[in-house]
């Protein structure tokens, strides 16, 4: 397995690492439906097996995640595995969970939700925490003190590094100079590739910086593995986040479906093939740490890390974003 430096972060995780989203099972936040179909959590153990035997060494988690199950899934299989938790690299997140506060960035809120992913993931510190988003309500009204309070519990020892996601590049620009993260995560695939592209104003505050970013669904959700029929469309649960996702509609997957033939001819069609342009298609960006595809058995574990080292040459990731353009 390869590994990168997580930007200003002084450890490195193995370029393909692993997200646990999907190992939450069906949830809701305030009525909204944000997680995936219920795990199988021997699968999921079997799952982490093959990504630590193939030099997984980073696992990306968040409280809301199930609210609480994916971290408190991670401690009991790596228990079950025999691994210390401490010999592999777990980052966490808050901000989308916000209990009974009246916004989860909340300073009390914050420290509590530290307090709770800890036990949860057993452990003293938090390797990488991240702000979850880049909501800190009107005018920022919470920024300040938020960092302020992420900032005391890396000084308590209870974090590490801190980290920003976010969803737009405006947040990224207005966020990082008052933050001053040690890394960053989006999401980035051969979609929707605006974080990664040259010239984006987000690689530009990454190279002055000397950041890195953390790619999240760079398998676009399932939809570059091209398994899915347009003819018969998956059916979620309610409480999975792909319930009503647009991009899950017949006529979504009837656009996509040729151009993802088109990659399957040049590249191959077995899951394996698709995944690793996919993924590799990311990996090529240079301020890009790792990918963090999502997994629920050891068979999506097996596909993910087979990707590793299979890299692009540039003409590669041109033909396929030049074949992808325009699909959202």
């Amino acid at each position: 397995m390869n590994y990168r430096k997580l930007g200003r972060a002084d450890v490195e995780v193995s370029e393909i690492s692993f997200g646990c989203w999907t190992t939450g099972g069906l949830n809701w936040v305030n009525g909204t439906p944000n997680g995936w179909a219920d795990p199988d959590e021997d699968e999921i153990v079997t799952g982490i097996k093959v990504g630590l035997d193939a030099g997984v060494n980073h696992f990306d988690n968040a409280d809301v995640y199930g609210n609480g199950r994916a971290e408190r899934m991670l401690a009991r299989a790596l228990a079950r595995l025999g691994v210390k938790s401490a010999e592999v690299i777990i980052a966490t997140k808050v901000g989308h969970f916000p209990g009974t506060a009246a916004h989860a960035y909340e300073p009390a809120h914050i420290r509590h939700q530290c307090e709770q992913s800890l036990i949860n993931l057993g452990r003293d510190t938090i390797d990488l925490y991240y702000f979850h988003h880049g909501d800190f309500s009107e005018n920022d009204g919470y920024l300040d003190d938020a960092v302020a309070t992420m900032n005391r519990l890396i000084e308590e020892g209870k974090v590490r590094y801190k980290g920003l996601s976010a969803y737009s590049i405006a947040d990224f620009v207005r966020l990082v100079p008052k933050i001053e993260p040690h890394v960053l995560q989006s999401f980035a695939n051969a979609l929707a590739d605006g974080m990664i592209r040259a010239g984006s104003p987000v690689q530009a505050l990454m190279e002055e910086r000397g950041l890195a970013l953390v790619a999240f669904s760079p398998l676009g959700r399932g939809r570059l593995l091209n398994k899915y029929d347009p003819a018969n469309p998956p059916q979620f649960e309610p409480g999975d986040n792909r319930r009503g996702n647009e991009g899950f509609s017949a006529a979504a997957l009837a656009a996509l479906k040729p151009k993802l033939d088109t990659l399957a001819a040049r590249f191959g069609g077995g899951t394996e093939q698709m995944a690793a342009i996919a993924l590799q298609y990311v990996l090529a960006h240079p301020r890009v740490a790792c990918v963090i595809p999502g997994f629920r058995n050891a068979r999506q574990a097996a596909v993910n890390v087979a990707a590793e080292g299979q890299e692009l040459s540039e003409s590669e990731v041109a033909f396929i974003r030049e074949t992808l353009q325009g699909e959202q």
